[in-house]
């Protein structure tokens, strides 16, 4: 780990030294007219598709006047997002970080691909998204498209995809920083330095938030070991464009993040930690390119404390894995109807656990586990999107060679004896995935538009070989998962009467064949099983209005979400999936009176949802009220303001019989905020 950090923060003196010697590489030949020179530090440009597949656009003022400032909350206000728990980032599992879309069912595992700049996010491992690291007033936008994917890194847009664009130097300014403490001294400092230099621009920044946090254990249930939710994480970021020639940019990043945390109870610690480095050259000439390649080193830590005896029970103290992958899109130049991407991409993810378990009752050292493998995916796509007057017709196509190997799981005890050990077979298969659809701009307001598609995600090394503990609940691994399949369709319209009024309604039909889940066996145990479906059926609303200088957005879905359960499963043929609400909605008003001034405040309502597959242990519906102010005070620096369930309304994250888990009390943040 130590390693790949030095190689990431190593790469960008060269890289800044590459943005400011750029103009050289970039000069035309001697008698030839100059050639302005633009440089967007983003990928190609959209395709005529995008209108076809319903998506949401999240824009900076969003994205940087949150309650929290969490990139989940922001994501939240989207409707359908959901994390496996309700909690945020500062006071879940770091690897209870999964996210998806369209109630497919609670899983720890991310179903939606979350993009930055291209790269794709998740734990190599785990699957979860170090959201902890990703800093929103980083970004210049969000996008989220829901629904299957076929294009680049499409085996894991399983519900959809969620692209994150950083901002560039001229949005974030030479400097721009915040400072701010919480009504329990909790802090959140983040500050960047951009320069443009010469025909590119460099961009350093940093983010660091600490905090004894709050007790995420109700009164009534806490005990001498009874701890708050304490957490301590950074994240420095680096990234470089520059020119190489007219037409051809280099992009690159690297990235450095840590995360500690402690969950109800003292020494009940946690860890996560990553060193990550891309490089991209976009070409947008006659043949316009997308080359990527990036390089992940990631690892996580947790301490499992017996919720009876409060000791140390298990140590996984080492969870090292690393992820290499990366893309090549072509579009040839095909005539001004069409617009055509063929590629491939690959991803490699390996990673091995280390852990010891305790007795409860001594203290001493029980088993020593070690568990892990490589995973594999290689696609081929391609996709036409065509374009008949106001009717856009796109298909497309996705091959993905898949590769689960050298998976393994031994046990030894205090003494080195071997007491279990299972070598997993080597297998690897093809699957073809695929998305098609239509959108028609039937006049100057109304636009309608369908999709259909199939999609996959490849079991992750933790689903396949790394068992759990939530104590005092064990959940089996199992290296006999398949992969997981959707298929589904929907159809919506977008209704624009006038200038910044825009409504959106889609209706949706998804079916998740092989859903992995932790399905209950005892009381007191859990394995990971492939059910036979989930089927998902809902609809789903937007709103954005603009009305001088104020606006609102809002969202609202309804999913109905059953398992279709056979044979082993038959006893849940018909719950709804775990941690999946039948209802959400949020919506943000906003207020922005002058230059700089922005009031707005979030309603956000999640409906009840079932902590197991039982449709048992019910996490109660919850609604909250987040708020946010800034007021200047003089050029460049401005006071903010910004509040977190400011009625203070119980948020149940998890229920164990009884045992609960709450999410983030009233909390109420002040500070400054500076841009130069």
């Amino acid at each position: 780990m130590q390693n790949s950090k030095t190689l990431a923060c190593a790469a960008i003196p060269g890289l800044i030294a590459a943005a400011m010697t750029s103009p050289a590489l970039a000069q035309e030949p001697e008698g030839k007219e100059d050639v302005e020179i633009v440089v967007t530090g983003e990928g190609l440009p959209d395709t005529p598709a995008v209108p076809a597949y319903g998506a949401i656009e999240l824009d900076r003022d969003i994205l940087v006047t949150s309650g929290s400032g969490r990139i989940e909350d922001v994501l939240s206000s989207v409707a359908g997002f959901q994390q496996f728990r309700r909690s945020d980032s500062r006071s879940s599992n770091p690897s209870a970080q999964g996210v998806t879309l369209r109630g497919l069912g609670g899983n720890a595992t991310s179903r939606a691909l979350v993009l930055l700049d291209g790269v794709p996010m998740s734990d190599p491992f785990f699957g979860y998204i170090p959201l902890s690291a990703i800093a929103p007033e980083r970004l210049e936008s969000v996008r989220v498209t829901r629904g299957g994917g076929a294009g680049p890194f499409g085996s894991g847009a399983l519900a959809g995809t969620i692209e994150l664009t950083s901002a560039n130097a001229d949005t974030l300014g030479a400097f721009n920083g915040s400072l701010l403490v919480n009504d329990r001294g909790d802090t959140e400092a983040s500050a960047s330095v951009a320069q443009n230099l010469g025909s590119g621009f460099a961009v350093l920044s940093g983010r660091w938030d600490r905090g004894d946090g709050f007790f995420t254990t109700p009164d009534d249930q806490r005990v001498p070991a009874t701890a708050k939710a304490g957490f301590d994480s950074y994240s420095i970021s680096a990234r470089a464009v520059a020119p190489l020639t007219s037409d051809i940019e280099l992009q690159a990043r690297a990235l450095v993040f840590g995360d500690e945390r402690t969950l109800r109870f003292e020494g009940a610690d946690s860890s996560s930690e990553g060193a990550d480095a891309s490089i991209r050259l976009v070409g947008r000439g006659k043949w316009e390119f997308d080359a990527l390649a990036y390089l992940q080193s990631r690892n996580f830590s947790n301490v499992v404390i017996s919720s009876t005896r409060f000791v140390r029970v298990l140590d996984q103290r080492n969870t090292p894995s690393t992820g290499i992958g990366g893309k090549l899109e072509i579009r040839p130049p095909v005539g001004p109807d069409h617009v055509v991407r063929i590629g491939a991409d690959y991803r490699r993810s390996s990673g091995e656990l280390q852990e010891e378990a305790y007795s409860a009752f001594t203290g001493n050292l029980r088993e020593r586990r070690r568990a892990g493998g490589r995973n594999s995916d290689l696609g081929l796509f391609i996709e036409n999107d065509w374009s008949l007057g106001k009717l856009v017709l796109t298909g497309g196509l996705r091959a993905d060679r898949t590769v689960i190997e050298n998976g393994f799981f031994r046990a030894v005890n205090a003494n080195g004896v071997e007491v279990s050990s299972t070598v997993a077979p080597d297998r690897s298969d093809w699957s073809i995935s695929y998305r098609a659809g239509a959108a028609l701009q039937a006049n100057n307001a109304i636009r309608l538009r369908a999709a259909a598609y199939r999609g996959l995600r490849l079991p992750t090394l933790n689903e396949l070989y790394r068992p759990f503990v939530i104590f005092p609940v064990v959940t089996q691994a199992n290296a006999a998962l398949e992969n997981e399949v959707l298929e589904g369709f929907e159809a919506g319209i977008d209704f624009t009467p006038a200038d910044g009024v825009k409504f959106a309604v889609t209706a949706f039909d998804n079916r998740l064949k092989n859903a992995i889940a932790n399905v209950t066996l005892t009381p007191t145990l859990r394995q990971r099983q492939n059910l036979p479906a989930i089927d998902a059926r809902g609809v789903e609303a937007s709103a954005s209005i603009t009305r001088g200088t104020v606006s609102f957005n809002g969202s609202m879905v309804y999913t109905n979400a059953e398992v279709d359960g056979t044979g082993a499963s038959a006893a849940l043929n018909g719950n709804r999936p775990p941690q999946t609400p039948e209802f959400s909605a949020s919506g943000t008003l906003a207020w922005k009176p002058a230059a700089g001034w922005h009031f707005s405040a979030t309603l956000r309502h999640v409906g009840a949802q079932f902590e197991s597959d039982q449709e048992t242990n019910v996490l109660p519906a919850a609604t909250t009220v987040n708020a946010f102010a800034e007021v200047p005070v003089t050029r460049g620096l401005s006071v903010v303001f910004r509040g977190e369930n400011l009625f203070d309304e119980t948020i149940v994250t998890r229920n164990a019989n009884g045992v609960l888990d709450l999410g983030v009390p009233r909390t109420v943040w002040g500070g400054v905020r500076a841009k130069f």
